[in-house]
């Protein structure tokens, strides 16, 4: 990515400011457990394989509300003062000169990647008004999708297919353009265990195995049920009953469990207890065994920062010794690894946009809008902090 000097036909002036580079302005966080600060920020124009968007609507994600609440324990790379934020949804800028599924004006959502080792980081932030995104991270949007919705997507469908798809995760098949009941396998019953399904990457890995011809059995809060039925679940147990384990394998009883995800903290446990009771032998972690939304919001160690450490330390080392001893191979997922093999392409460009086109594909969970401009990105954080259930915050712009 470079800073630009002069704008080509295609660039920001073709956009409606002829002659100016577009102002920018950016969420910043300047410093471990700080509040955003809204100010300037600069505008980068693209690299040939990216694309500038003028967001619309942005999402907040529990990666960012960690990464501001625990200061430098997780993303200890990205330096300060930073632009946070993955789920971005707006319209076209500019485009690099590589870039032949977009132009200028076109409707798009993606997944951007400024967070990540290696990235640009802040011009590939998403809490600003303009973002680089890599071109085969984004999706034309229809106009039967808002903004507002489509911001929910990028980082939980990338997170999903990546534990779904990936050859060192669940490795399950590909979606196929075809209705979900034409697409089940002939050889018998096949299914996958969504532990967490009303989440946003669980509510996306229900869609996305059920577009793979899978059987989909998942877990949710009883007022959740009916949400994750309409997403393609077939059965639905409440996690925190007693019996949820027992009752997913009664109902699995004689199908052949291609693999298990967790998609919520604490799932780890349970879904590993899963696998264990219907003969499955992958397991997918997305969270990891305790949450660190208690943390004290400050430097310096404190008690709840060992308590949370042991845990998690002590936590996965147990989790792993059970899964060998029972012969089940259990990872944690990165959303951003579809970057570097076939997963990304096979969502973001072949799936993705047609399913989304035709209303094959729901933009879950639902978006709850916190309010209007940057200044509101702070409060969003602060409300995800708080807890949510089966929606996801996003910040118009």
């Amino acid at each position: 990515m470079t800073q630009p000097t002069s704008h080509h036909a295609n660039g920001p002036a073709a956009a409606g400011e002829p002659g100016s580079r577009p102002r920018n302005q950016a969420a910043w966080l300047d410093g471990p457990f700080a509040a955003l600060t809204v100010r300037p920020a600069p505008y980068t124009a693209p690299d040939p394989d990216e694309i500038v968007i003028r967001n619309r609507a942005i999402a907040v994600n529990p990666l960012d509300e960690i990464k501001q609440a625990t200061g430098n324990l997780m993303y200890r790379w990205l330096p300060y003062p930073s632009v946070l934020g993955e789920d971005v949804a707006g319209e076209v800028v500019e485009v690099g000169s590589a870039v032949t599924r977009f132009s200028v004006g076109d409707r798009v959502l993606a997944y951007v990647v400024g967070m990540e080792k290696g990235r640009n980081h802040q011009p590939e932030g998403g809490f600003q008004l303009y973002s680089v995104a890599r071109a085969m991270l984004a999706a034309p949007l229809p106009e039967s999708l808002s903004f507002e919705q489509a911001a929910v997507l990028p980082l939980a469908v990338s997170t999903a297919a990546s534990a779904l798809f990936q050859s060192d995760q669940l490795g399950l098949r590909h979606p196929v353009p075809v209705p979900p009941a034409e697409a089940a396998p002939a050889g018998g019953r096949e299914a996958v265990v969504v532990w967490g399904g009303s989440t946003s990457v669980g509510s996306n890995a229900i869609q996305l195995a059920r577009a793979a011809g899978y059987e989909v059995v998942t877990t949710a809060s009883p007022h959740n049920h009916d949400v994750v039925r309409r997403l393609g679940a077939s059965h639905v147990f409440d996690y925190a009953s007693p019996t949820a384990v027992r009752d997913i394998a009664a109902v699995l009883a004689g199908v052949t469990v291609a693999g298990v995800f967790a998609a919520g903290t604490g799932s780890a446990e349970p879904a590993v207890a899963v696998a264990i009771a219907t003969g499955a032998t992958r397991v997918s972690l997305a969270s990891p065994s305790v949450s660190l939304g208690g943390l004290p919001q400050r430097r310096g160690p404190s008690r709840a920062l060992l308590r949370v450490g042991v845990g998690m330390i002590g936590g996965n080392v147990a989790l792993q010794v059970r899964c060998r001893r029972r012969g089940i191979r259990a990872r944690f997922v990165w959303g951003s690894s579809l970057m570097t093999n076939e997963v990304g392409p096979m969502l973001w460009q072949r799936f993705l946009p047609a399913a989304l086109a035709d209303g094959r594909y729901l933009a879950a969970p639902a978006p709850h809008v916190v309010g209007l401009g940057l200044d509101q990105v702070q409060p969003a954080l602060a409300a995800l902090r708080r807890g949510v259930s089966a929606r996801k915050l996003v910040v118009t712009l």
